[in-house]
């Protein structure tokens, strides 16, 4: 399973990779406006970190607004992933730019058979939001067997599952046991898959019994 990080955070982008832990970026208005930057400069930033994909979205509405902010995007670097919101004028743009060999990641899907439609409009990734689902009392985890077995019953569809919004680390786990592609997690998600109490009992443990032999390695 590949891991993005959803950040528009360059630093902790940067220490994430540095432990083998980025296989892509995702990005989104929201996080970019946290950044206090312009949306180019932090792109191009975080594609210099990265080679794999990295999210970058339009905010246009209308499928010539979306298409022009697509093509603007997608030259930033050569790793952009252009993406675009699961509505009509989003899928008549991923068609669009896909058949250019834009790569596309189709976003705020919550259904089935929009993940479908996606499919079918040439879309690089889906990204079913699984933990808003779960904040309306609705099973995010559903939708993405749903999903994974719709793709799997066609081959001829290539399209990934890039689970989002994801919340904590049991999200991951769950979507890595249905065969999903990819989860793009916080970096606060990320380090919480670290953790265990046992490893850190462990650790102090080993310390502990080092310390007492009065050794150093070097």
């Amino acid at each position: 399973m590949k891991f993005f990080v959803d950040t528009a955070d360059v630093a902790d982008i940067r220490s994430l990779a540095e432990a083998g832990l980025v296989d892509g970026v995702t990005t989104n208005p929201s996080l970019i406006a946290k950044s206090g930057r312009k949306m180019a400069e932090v792109i191009a930033e975080i594609c210099a970190i990265t080679e794999g994909p990295v999210s970058a979205e339009v905010t246009a509405t209308d499928f010539q607004g979306m298409l022009a902010e697509g093509r603007f995007l997608r030259n930033i670097a050569s790793n952009v992933c252009v993406k675009v919101p699961l509505t009509e004028a989003g899928l008549r743009t991923c068609r669009a730019l896909s058949q250019e060999g834009t790569p596309v990641n189709v976003t705020l899907c919550f259904s089935p058979a929009q993940a479908l439609l996606a499919a079918k409009a040439g879309a690089t990734f889906i990204s079913p939001f699984v933990g808003r689902l779960d904040d309306i009392s609705t099973d995010g985890m559903s939708l993405i067997a749903d999903i994974v077995q719709i793709y799997r019953n066609y081959p001829n569809l290539k399209t990934e599952v890039l689970v989002a919004s994801v919340r904590h680390p049991i999200h991951l786990v769950q979507s890595a046991k249905l065969g999903a592609h990819v989860a793009t997690l916080p970096p606060s998600v990320i380090r919480q898959l670290l953790k265990h109490p046992l490893t850190e009992a462990g650790l102090s443990a080993f310390l502990a019994d080092w310390a007492k032999t009065g050794q150093s390695i070097l």
